[in-house]
């Protein structure tokens, strides 16, 4: 009954609060929380505590250690292979994304301390290997075709426990009841590590749907803003020019001159108004690596041209300057006509590389090299005698060149291959210190 006297005015504010509806706040401990959920392997805080809690096991062949009247150097030593042990232990399995060299160091300093804690404290040490498989089935499954790799480590894994088992005269009870999580905890640790790149894999699609919504979104924005105002601004141009010109053949009065410069007035601001909104929809409609790269993919893929594609262009794509990333946007789309027209390659691989001070956008082909004429181009009876360089290289790669020059860039051109002189490169490279970090 309260809606009855709702007018259409009143609609929008349906989507808008109560003007005296007080905000929801969370508990702050609730959105502490909430901050960690995060994508898998992204660096939440917890990651270092669930990592490490399992370490605790360690504690039964520490105590061992004290079980028996051996001597300080012994119980030292025991001590410091487990310290030096979970100190290796906790990084590697960790930071397998940041630095998968110092993992792989990590993973064979553990197996190295694994054996030294076996071959001279014995039995009770051979839990380790527990360890050691989790670290391999992680470590290794992040490498290319790193599941069926790691899987073999695993099983490797399996065998140096089993041979330190029987080198300790491990008994037939203990032997199986380790033998089994050191084989099922690796396979485990090989799947999760599956379901972080997953994670992550969607997480970047996410970004990748949200920016194409927010370019979506800013073309409309453009698109609205230059039909709805553009003709209203040069309606308002040509009717004040008009008034003035009719003006004009009035006699000459103070109050004549006075409306005719008011209506010169109208038509200059309406003039650069719309330049100005013309400027604004040109800077909405500046291309981005990210919608680029989308752009190119399917362009490739329709012509039956394989795209081998680098994330860093869609996850670095408004991370810097938007002019430099402008120029290279440009510089990309341009490069991937001319390799859909031109090349005739069957490959194409996208590159997006960090060097000290710079970043560069390389596109290779596999088809015909630099200078090569294409099949359906009829050579020319007679040749220019002192021909263009600048012309050689195409109007196309000019103006690639031009837009990288106002960036404070450069564009280099050469042979995919040099050794058999075949294919293409294009290098567009802009100056780091033009982007923000």
């Amino acid at each position: 009954m309260a809606m009855k006297g709702r007018t259409d005015q009143d609609e929008p504010a349906l989507c808008k609060p109560a003007p005296d509806e007080a905000p929801v706040h969370r508990p702050p401990l609730l959105t502490a929380g909430l901050g960690w959920l995060r994508t898998p392997g992204t660096g939440s805080p917890l990651r270092w505590f669930f990592s490490a809690i399992w370490l605790v096991y360690l504690i039964q062949p520490v105590h061992a250690l004290f079980g028996h009247r051996h001597g300080v150097l012994w119980i030292g030593g025991g001590l410091a292979i487990t310290l030096a042990f979970c100190a290796i232990y906790v990084p590697t399995v960790i930071d397998t994304d940041r630095r998968p060299r110092l993992a792989r160091a990590g993973l064979v300093a553990i197996v190295a301390l694994a054996a030294l804690a076996c071959v001279v404290y014995g039995k009770g040490w051979t839990p380790l290997w527990i360890y050691v498989s989790a670290a391999a089935g992680m470590i290794l499954s992040a490498e290319p075709d790193g599941r069926r790799r790691a899987l073999r480590r695993v099983l490797a894994v399996a065998v140096c426990y089993i041979f330190f088992s029987w080198l300790s005269h491990d008994d037939a009870e203990d032997f199986w009841a380790v033998l089994l999580p050191v084989v099922l905890v690796g396979v485990a640790m090989i799947g999760f590590r599956m379901q972080i790149q997953l994670m992550q894999e969607l997480s970047q699609a996410r970004g990748t749907v949200a920016k194409l919504a927010a370019n979506e979104e800013r073309l409309r924005l453009a698109r609205d803003m230059h039909d709805l105002t553009g003709q209203s601004l040069s309606v308002i141009t040509l009717k004040s020019e008009l008034a003035a010109k009719r003006l004009s053949r009035l006699p000459a009065t103070q109050e004549r001159d006075t409306v005719l410069g008011d209506l010169g007035d109208i038509g200059r601001v309406s003039r650069q108004t719309l330049h100005d909104i013309r400027e604004a929809v040109s800077g909405y409609r500046r291309p981005t690596l990210a919608i680029e790269v989308i752009t190119a993919r399917n362009a490739l893929d329709a012509a039956g041209i394989r795209l081998d594609d680098d994330t860093g262009l869609t996850l670095r794509s408004g991370t810097f300057d938007a002019d430099a990333e402008a120029a290279l946007a440009w510089c990309l789309r341009e490069a991937v006509t001319n390799v859909i027209r031109h090349s005739g390659a069957k490959n194409c691989r996208i590159r997006l590389t960090e060097h000290p001070g710079e970043l560069s956008l390389e596109i290779f082909d596999d088809g015909r090299g630099l200078g090569q004429p294409h099949p359906d181009q009829q050579p020319d009876p007679q040749p220019d005698p002192q021909p263009d360089p600048q012309s050689a290289k195409g109007t196309g790669l000019r103006g690639m060149s031009e837009r990288l020059s106002a960036a404070g860039g450069r564009l280099a051109l050469g042979a995919a291959d040099p050794a058999r002189s075949q294919g293409f490169k294009l290098t567009a490279t802009v100056p780091v210190d033009r982007y923000d970090a």
